[in-house]
């Protein structure tokens, strides 16, 4: 993964999974309570408040309000989060801007391990 993620300085939507993304996949099954990755909360306040944070999740309704409730507790910032996602890929489309910079970004990390690449604002 490169050291580095290099964005414009227009607002952006970030879209992050929940389960091994954001939070321990199926600790709220396994555990019997959510458990927050190490280094989530930093990362989301290094987020520019002009950003907008959707969150996907394949939970279903009967856990929806334990999860919101437990994000709220942990100061989780979002700005939408959508429930019953189906769990395969997600596949995001947009186009490129007529100057040449590509409107979406992709960034695959590992599951429960929450590593993602520094941001530089250049474009």
């Amino acid at each position: 993964m490169a050291d580095k993620l290099i964005l414009s300085t227009l607002p952006k939507t970030w879209v992050f999974d929940l389960d091994g993304t954001l939070l321990k996949h199926n600790g709220y099954k396994t555990d019997g309570c959510d458990t927050v990755l190490a280094g989530v909360q930093e990362y989301l306040h290094t987020i520019p408040l002009t950003d907008k944070i959707v969150i996907f999740t394949s939970r279903t309704e009967e856990y929806k309000q334990m999860t919101l409730d437990f994000l709220a507790e942990q100061g989780i910032r979002y700005d939408e989060i959508l429930f019953h996602m189906p769990m395969g890929e997600r596949i995001l489309v947009n186009d490129r801007k007529p100057s040449g910079l590509d409107m979406a970004v992709a960034v695959n990390i590992d599951r429960d391990k929450f590593e993602l690449p520094g941001i530089i604002r250049e474009k």
